[in-house]
């Protein structure tokens, strides 16, 4: 696969949140008073225009709506969004665009909106399946308001897709597989599973520090992460990356865009880019206070706060941290050419008899079910 095989895509950032999750730690803010979204639209405009000059003409595979909540967005940004990006860069017929949204019915009651304005792809973030555990995670919304949005998305979508979040306090391996297969009965045909992660900065890390409430330890976690895998498998949607699971064709292709080391650009407060301009792949992020990052567009046309050309060796790291996420695995013919050099043959023979990785053919290479479990250290074996 060359580089440019892996797509193109568009991220936009919608900073805004009605409230602020305790276990989340992305770039998001919450406002009391209204959002000017027509300034905003025209602001992520202004900075594709300026990404535009420094990615020259593409063809756009995916665009992603992300946050924050874009689903506080009107359709009428949506859609100047859309068209912004249509505007500037050739988009494909078949392109995937998706926004992700929380399931409240207020949110939920827009999506017609959202499709008419060129939505195909809705993400939820249900979370969770039951009302107690929705609480405890800082949820908005209940099961109820959840389970109507899922089905008005898979009415009004092509395509729809909902998170979850296991590995919760006192959560045992029979209720999340029930709790899995209940959510595979309504998923049309993509979930993303997450465990909970505890990270510094959230509200969640200094209740944790403080013995306010107990994740499960590692040896659960792992069990429930084979759970995951096993009940998916068994019910049609078998893992294609760590944390994502679906129907055979129905991947996320934006997200293949960054597993399969894939060109995109970011646009919005906090969001990050990497691309290719002038031969070298760069890397650029945005000023993540939403409106000191509208200032700085509207008086110098980006947001753009810093960045950094990859030299090959960080190429060639960030392509096997991204690609053996994948079952599919990398390619290792690509990574000799981001590389200028192949994997060290007698630590891929070590890591072969330790069952952490796999060969698929003579040309690609991919962690087993073992090495999943332990990915962020195989590849820091490999990367020596």
């Amino acid at each position: 696969m060359i580089d440019d095989e892996a797509g193109f895509g568009v991220y936009v950032h919608w900073p805004f949140c009605a409230a602020k999750c305790p276990y989340c730690d992305f770039n998001s803010h919450v406002r009391h008073k209204p959002v000017d979204q027509a300034r905003f639209a025209a602001a992520f405009q202004r900075e594709m225009e300026q990404m535009r000059e420094r990615t020259g003409p593409r063809d756009v595979s995916s665009i992603f709506l992300g946050g924050g909540t874009p689903s506080l967005m009107e359709p009428a940004t949506v859609g100047a969004v859309l068209d912004s990006v249509a505007k500037l860069w050739n988009l494909s017929p078949d392109a995937e665009i998706t926004l992700e949204a929380n399931p409240s019915s207020v949110e939920a009651d827009r999506f017609r909106g959202y499709r008419a304005a060129g939505v195909n792809r809705v993400s939820l973030g249900v979370q969770a399946l039951n009302d107690k555990d929705l609480r405890f995670l800082g949820r908005l919304h209940n099961v109820e308001e959840a389970l109507y949005a899922i089905g008005l998305a898979r009415d009004i979508f092509p395509r729809m897709s909902f998170d979850l979040i296991y590995a919760r306090p006192d959560q045992s391996l029979e209720s999340w597989a029930d709790e899995l297969k209940q959510a595979i009965g309504y998923a049309a045909d993509h979930l993303s599973l997450y465990q909970l992660t505890i990270e510094e900065g959230t509200a969640f890390y200094g209740l944790h520090k403080a013995g306010k409430f107990v994740v499960p330890d590692p040896d659960h976690a792992a069990d429930l992460y084979d759970v995951t895998q096993e009940v998916t498998a068994s019910l049609g949607l078998p893992a294609y990356e760590v944390s994502n699971h679906a129907r055979p064709g129905a991947e996320s292709r934006h997200n293949l865009i960054y597993w399969r080391y894939g060109q995109y650009v970011g646009v919005g407060p906090g969001a990050h880019g990497r691309f290719v301009e002038d031969g070298t792949r760069n890397v650029t992020f945005t000023e993540k206070v939403p409106e000191t990052w509208l200032e700085l567009v509207e008086r110098e046309g980006t947001g753009i706060v810093g960045g950094e050309v990859l030299t090959r060796d960080e190429e060639a790291d960030e392509f096997l941290l991204m690609g053996l996420r994948l079952v599919e695995g990398i390619d290792l013919a690509r990574y000799e050419r981001l590389a200028g050099r192949g994997l060290d043959q007698q630590r891929l023979a070590m890591l072969q008899e330790e069952g952490l990785i796999e060969s698929i053919g003579n040309s690609r290479l991919r962690a087993t079910p073992a090495g999943m479990v332990v990915l962020n250290a195989l590849i820091a074996e490999l990367a020596r």
